[in-house]
């Protein structure tokens, strides 16, 4: 009681200042345990040193990071948890460390239109986890972590596709060096083929800009290019309602080749 008392009062500054290592562990256990998970991490922190050498030393670094991933402090909690599995690789917590040191990073992914350095750690630790306990009962959740993780890098590079192609032949806006739609194409393609193993809906989100940009390509090309750009398109759709059968883009693409087809033949197009 006395405690739980400290932990929410003035006196929990004395303690952490004054009072030894023995009497510092059981009030850092006490905050964990009444969710004051900023002040357990402090605590177990500083216990970490204190504790160097005693039997609760590594269970200090372990609540360290678990206090840290409850307070909302994920890289720290990430790094602390590395720490632990890297100064303890046969500690009683070193799976649950490792599993967490992903997890963290899982949890703080930023959007993806920004930097995704944190998302290819975060898929490194999961995966680092998964090839040193491949029988884990994390197995399941850990796989399902690591596809979510790839489908965010998938949606950055879909995000940058759809800004090629909504700037189309906006001239001035591309620094492709060729037209946006070229951009869009190589930006889909490469992405396609740099992660096979994309969820459906990003695979198609991708593949229906590559056609939509091929066709619009075609429709802005010189003379000389035009029937080679429609014949290309015509290819294009063949390839998505192949992968794509059901597809609900399917009307759209149909319209994409009725007009490469009209095109070919050297036939007017309606628009």
């Amino acid at each position: 009681m006395v405690l739980c008392a400290m932990a929410g009062c003035g006196e929990y500054y004395t303690a952490t200042k004054y009072a030894d290592a023995e009497y510092k562990y059981e009030l850092a256990k006490s905050c964990y345990t009444m969710g004051q998970y900023t002040r357990a991490t402090e605590l177990f922190t500083d216990l970490v040193v204190a504790m160097k050498g005693s039997g609760n030393a590594q269970e200090c670094l372990y609540m360290a990071g678990l206090s840290a991933y409850h307070a909302g402090d994920l890289e720290t909690a990430a790094q602390t948890f590395k720490k632990y599995y890297q100064s303890y690789p046969r500690g009683i917590f070193v799976e649950q460390a490792r599993y967490y040191s992903g997890k963290a990073l899982y949890d703080n992914v930023p959007d993806p239109r920004l930097d995704q350095s944190t998302t290819n750690r975060a898929i490194a630790e999961l995966q680092g986890f998964l090839d040193a306990y491949p029988y884990t009962t994390l197995r399941e959740q850990t796989q399902d972590m690591i596809f979510k993780l790839q489908d965010h890098l998938v949606q950055k590079e879909v995000l940058a596709a759809q800004l090629y192609y909504n700037l189309g032949s906006y001239v001035i806006n591309c620094s492709y060096g060729g037209s946006n739609y070229e951009a869009c194409i190589v930006t889909a393609e490469n992405a396609l083929r740099d992660f096979p193993y994309a969820s459906t809906e990003k695979r198609e989100q991708l593949s229906i800009l590559v056609l939509r940009s091929r066709y619009h390509l075609a429709r802005q090309s010189i003379e000389e290019k035009r029937v080679e750009r429609f014949r290309q398109t015509i290819d294009e759709y063949y390839g998505f309602v192949n992968e794509f059968p059901e597809s609900a883009y399917l009307k759209e693409a149909r319209t994409y080749l009725t007009k490469s087809e009209k095109a070919v033949k050297g036939q007017p197009l309606d628009d």
